[in-house]
């Protein structure tokens, strides 16, 4: 009842064929002279004196000290306690949210208003953001890249 028809079958065997094919032919390329042995360092000290940085410098993360905050778009309605939260203008929606490196969050409206927001804080900034995905030397250069 279940059975595949004759043409089915076919088509599998060749599939298998076409993949024992690919594999014999990776099988002949030659492989890579391996590395001879390499004495061990003395020391620490000679271990960091030879061994090179891992990453080139355009490619590190900058550590905690370098960044000054993260920010993310907040494009629907921000709702706070319960409350849609406005600025003094009137805009509710579209927000750049700051998480600052002492722990405090601040709001920026499309107006470019800014403002603390002490009922927000790092966990909820956390709990809301994605991943970092981009680092920036400026302030402009973040607003920027998130369309503000």
């Amino acid at each position: 009842m279940f059975r595949r028809t004759t043409r089915a079958d076919r088509e599998f065997r060749e599939a298998q064929r076409a993949g024992q094919a690919m594999l014999a032919m990776h099988a002949e390329w030659p492989l890579p002279e391996a590395p001879g042995p390499v004495a061990a360092p003395a020391s620490a000290a000679a271990v960091a004196a030879v061994v090179p940085d891992f990453l080139p410098p355009q490619f590190r993360a900058p550590s905690r000290q370098d960044v000054l905050g993260f920010m993310m778009r907040w494009d629907l309605p921000l709702v706070i306690d319960g409350e849609v939260h406005a600025c003094h203008c009137g805009a509710y929606r579209n927000w750049i949210v700051f998480n600052m490196r002492d722990d405090s969050v601040w709001l920026r409206c499309p107006a470019g208003h800014e403002a603390q927001e002490a009922r927000l804080d790092t966990a909820w900034y956390n709990r809301n953001s994605g991943p970092v995905d981009h680092f920036h030397a400026t302030l402009e250069e973040g607003l920027r890249h998130l369309g503000h």
